[in-house]
């Protein structure tokens, strides 16, 4: 029997207003949901509303206690995550739903379908409850992306049509960078280099993978320059993903290798725990990974490979920057700006998490700000030598 787990934090004015984040835990197992649930209700923002020890149960919660997030568990007797994630979809089209899973390559393979099919975000979970107890970055990942994903639920603007005009910027709202969001408002567009790009960088995390299948299955062909990810994954992950890109986009991807010389059409994808960067060399360019501390607490991070595509390319970069949560790529972006490159962001309405988009929109670095289905298109008109 599913049994609503009640906040053992006193909720704030805001909070009694209800803007706390709603989540239903999902796990079966009853040391992990009860740990998981106490880390999340002691945070003043979030409340957890349910717990279930199986996707059936979690399902019937969710049709009566209407959460914001779901934290899902993979492997669960009676039903699965997997097959329970798209009827969540079905309760409420708008729910963010969070993959939980421990690090073995049939849970990253299913991690990332359930990505492909609507998920949110996923964590990885350490393999036992005595590791979860003792795991300090997995508590607060886990409470950082309940926050962010609850605050970008509660905060999802309407569609837009079309991208956003150019005007005056105005201030970020107060509050609004901590939690990794922006509110909607308008942006000051910069211009496009008049120099056609010889290389295509992307950087991208909450909701990444989904938006960079869409964008390089649709991106216009023959694609003359080398293609570059960094996208926030643990070493399985980026694997798996790498293998994905593949597949759907009918372009050739691999994880990035160290010293390997780029060419024109294949893409390059960070390995999960590297930095990748780009170095000249002769006339042509290669791959250096290193593991130098993490920036914006993430390895591989957007920052150092933004730099070193500026450094090597510089008016003949171009940046495109996809959903995402926090700021990573913000810096390494207004290196590629000052340097006289391009830079493309996916717009609020159709980010999971307007995060990493938002902090270069709103830092006035963009050349466009467009919704995610017109990203390709664009990208092809500016490797063409035209406008987006």
């Amino acid at each position: 029997m599913v049994k609503p787990v009640h906040s053992s934090v006193a909720p704030t004015p805001a909070q009694s207003a209800g803007d706390a984040v709603k989540v239903l835990v999902v796990d079966d197992s009853a040391v992990i949901r009860g740990l998981v649930t106490r880390w999340l209700d002691a945070d003043p923002g979030i409340e957890v509303i349910g717990s279930a020890g199986n996707g059936d149960l979690a399902l019937k919660s969710a049709r009566r206690v209407k959460p914001d997030v779901v934290v899902l568990d993979i492997e669960m007797p009676v039903m699965d995550g997997l097959t329970a994630l798209p009827q969540f979809f079905e309760i409420d089209p708008e729910i963010k739903v969070v993959i939980s899973s421990t690090l073995t390559q049939r849970n990253a393979e299913i991690s990332l379908k359930a990505l492909a099919a609507g998920a949110a975000d996923y964590i990885a979970k350490p393999e036992s409850g005595r590791d979860l107890q003792a795991s300090d970055t997995f508590r607060g990942d886990l409470i950082e992306k309940v926050r962010a994903l609850g605050r970008a639920r509660k905060n999802q603007p309407k569609a837009r049509k079309g991208p956003i005009a150019e005007a005056a910027r105005p201030a970020v709202r107060p509050g609004a960078e901590k939690d990794g969001l922006y509110g909607s408002q308008p942006i000051a567009l910069r211009g496009i280099s008049p120099r056609r790009p010889a290389v295509l960088a992307i950087g991208s995390s909450t909701g990444g993978p989904q938006a960079l299948l869409k964008v390089l299955a649709e991106l216009p062909r023959p694609v003359e320059v080398p293609i570059l990810i960094t996208q926030h994954m643990p070493a399985t992950f980026t694997r798996i993903l790498a293998q994905h890109i593949t597949r759907v986009a009918k372009l050739e991807c691999r994880e990035a290798v160290d010293g390997e010389t780029l060419q024109a059409g294949r893409v390059y994808l960070a390995p999960g725990d590297f930095h990748m960067v780009v170095e000249r060399r002769g006339t042509g360019a290669v791959i250096s990974l290193n593991q130098d501390r993490p920036e914006c607490f993430c390895r591989p991070s957007v920052d150092p490979l933004f730099r070193s595509v500026a450094r090597v390319w510089g008016p003949e970069a171009l940046c495109v920057v996809l959903t995402g949560m926090g700021h990573d790529g913000l810096a390494g972006a207004q290196t590629v700006a000052d340097a006289g490159g391009t830079i493309l962001a996916q717009d609020e309405a159709s980010s999971v998490v307007w995060g990493m988009p938002g902090a270069v929109a709103t830092g006035g670095l963009c050349g466009a700000v467009l919704p995610l289905d017109r990203i390709a298109a664009s990208v092809g008109r500016v490797l063409a030598g035209g406008k987006p």
